[in-house]
């Protein structure tokens, strides 16, 4: 389903902007079966009760429930994002504005997270190379840079150390050109909650969900690798590209396998998620045990 800015955003935004979730979707709705668009997984999605109150969004907590606990008092109106660096056309957009060009559609996606748990979600978003096209890379950027927004009065986690906040990371730049990668305003057709990154997230669904930055304030386009939040704080278990790859362990645990929320039995992991046949060419050459 694509739906136009008129139809379909300004629903979004109000959601993100504070509507209460209603009560019917918590553990009732299913997404509904329709035609299967290109990019979709043909997996059932997991419920809007599993998406929403098993996360992990350590600026409101470290336990998959503090998301949700944690998350009410969040503000998200007034939402500028900046888009800065090296690009032609530099600016700080109003959310509306930042959305308004741009198609939303339904993207159902798998999501793979390091600790070896996967869920399958349904997001609505648009591709970011949309957005990469409107504001004119020059010939020097190679990367594209996001942050997420820094608010420990209303973020309990940031009040704490468990990562330098404020949150941020980064993909090589025809990785955010590629089709399948998203930035989301939300799921289940309906905006973001809170606890899943509103209003505004990335999606890079065969990367480790932890590439998947959340609540995002700032873009940039730079030249050289950045940092990124998790690699600063333990480089040796989490690399810059964190693509999903079932032949490289984390230095603590088995990465072959997966949990997917709502069953019992584990299942394989597969290579790039799943994505392999769309994205491997990325990686052509790149030894991707030691490009982790």
């Amino acid at each position: 389903m694509v739906q136009t800015i008129e139809a379909a955003s300004a629903a979004v935004v109000g959601l993100a902007v504070g509507a209460a979730v209603p009560e019917r979707l918590l553990g009732q709705e299913r997404w509904p079966r329709g035609k299967k668009r290109p990019f979709d997984s043909d997996e059932e999605p997991n419920s809007y009760k599993d998406i929403t109150t098993y996360n992990n969004f350590y600026e409101f907590g470290t336990d998959k429930s503090d998301p949700a606990k944690n998350s009410g008092n969040f503000k998200l109106s007034p939402w500028t994002v900046n888009v800065e660096g090296l690009v032609k056309k530099p600016a700080a957009y109003h959310l509306e504005d930042f959305i308004k060009p741009h198609k939303l559609e339904d993207r159902i996606y798998r999501l793979r997270c390091v600790e070896g748990w996967s869920m399958v979600i349904p997001w609505l978003g648009f591709p970011l190379a949309g957005l990469i096209k409107r504001v004119e890379p020059t010939s020097k950027a190679k990367y594209v840079t996001f942050e997420t927004v820094y608010r420990p009065e209303e973020m309990i986690g940031q009040r704490r150390p468990y990562l330098n906040w404020p949150y941020v990371e980064g993909l090589r730049l025809d990785e955010a050109m590629h089709p399948l990668t998203l930035l989301a305003a939300g799921l289940y057709g309906k905006g973001l909650p809170n606890q899943n990154g509103a209003p505004l997230r990335l999606v890079v669904p065969w990367k480790y969900g932890f590439k998947s930055i959340k609540s995002i304030v700032k873009i940039g386009f730079v030249e050289k690798e950045p940092p990124t939040t998790w690699n600063i704080s333990a480089p040796d278990e989490y690399g810059f590209y964190s693509n999903v790859n079932p032949e490289a362990d984390h230095p603590r645990w088995s990465q072959k396998s997966e949990r997917r929320i709502g069953e019992f039995l584990k299942r394989k992991t597969v290579m790039f998620n799943g994505y392999a046949e769309q994205v491997g060419y990325l990686y052509a050459g790149m030894d991707l045990k030691k490009h982790f």
